[in-house]
């Protein structure tokens, strides 16, 4: 067997029972040096599924401000290996991901990797529609994810759309991770609804203050332009069903996309509420 890579594992985890066992079997016992599940006050089986597979729990009660659950495990966490990858639990090492993650740690002239994921929707996996990337494997001490400053509004004690700022050049592993969630549409639904207040309201927080919006991708500039346009929603769906292939997938590819598009279009919603909520108070005031 191969060595144990030079690397930890940081899995962010709240009551994943479903997911977890998949996700640790996948990336098996003798990929990394470390596997850290980080536990958010779980009320179900996850920590006892880690602790019996072996990988170290770290309990992470977050206080409603900076830093959410990534940036306080890079932080606070003693981190022994020169690299760190952070998966989520409904997500699956894929073993032709796992051999270019070898070849790629080998190399010295790259801080992080850009990842590429399947996504499975309704029990298949998706041939079209928006790529799936996450900047999630970096060097100890090269970076951390964007600083987005709360004061508890939001519920969300993670970074959700934040990616890692990096100090030195990013390259790719083109080989992809399986991206499955076993919860289920109900679940998909809710956590949307979450992740579209939580994307309102940075918006609003951030409109306008160039020292955070010059350290987005190009995707978020766009995705930020298009954010107070009712036409974000059909946008999406255009692009994502139609220029991107969703329409291969046939019914499901249809369904997905007109769930993406209802999700932008909350977000719109939310921001536009916000707003008129602002005005009516200012108005209100002597």
């Amino acid at each position: 067997m191969p060595d144990a890579l030079d690397l930890t594992i940081a899995i962010p985890v709240r009551n994943e029972q479903q997911n977890l066992p998949g996700c640790l079997a996948a990336i098996g016992r003798d990929l990394a040096r470390s596997i850290v599940v980080l536990d958010s006050g779980s009320t179900d089986n996850t920590r006892a599924i880690a602790t019996g597979f072996g990988a170290e729990v770290v309990n992470f009660d977050w206080d409603g401000k900076f830093p959410k659950k990534r940036n306080w495990f890079l932080r606070n966490y003693a981190l022994t290996t020169r690299w760190v990858l952070f998966i989520d639990a409904d997500e699956y090492l894929t073993e032709s991901f796992k051999t270019e993650l070898r070849e790629a740690l080998q190399r010295d002239d790259k801080a992080g990797y850009w990842l590429s994921y399947t996504i499975y929707f309704l029990g298949k996996k998706l041939k079209g529609g928006y790529p799936l990337r996450k900047l999630a494997l970096f060097r100890v001490g090269a970076g951390e994810y964007e600083r987005i400053d709360e004061d508890q509004w939001s519920k969300l004690d993670m970074e959700v759309h934040e990616h890692p700022v990096l100090d030195g050049e990013v390259g790719v592993i083109r080989s992809k991770i399986d991206h499955q969630d076993f919860r289920g549409v109900s679940h998909y639904v809710i956590k949307h609804n979450e992740y579209a207040s939580w994307e309102a309201g940075r918006f609003l927080k951030t409109a306008g203050d160039t020292a955070i919006s010059s350290k987005w991708t190009w995707k978020q500039r766009l995705k930020y332009r298009l954010m107070s346009s009712v036409l974000i929603g059909p946008a999406y769906f255009c692009g994502s069903f139609f220029l991107l292939g969703g329409f291969r997938d046939g019914a499901r590819g249809w369904a997905f996309a007109i769930l993406k598009m209802s999700y932008f279009t909350q977000v719109y919603c939310k921001i536009r509420e916000s707003k008129t909520l602002l005005k009516l108070n200012a108005s209100q005031k002597p």
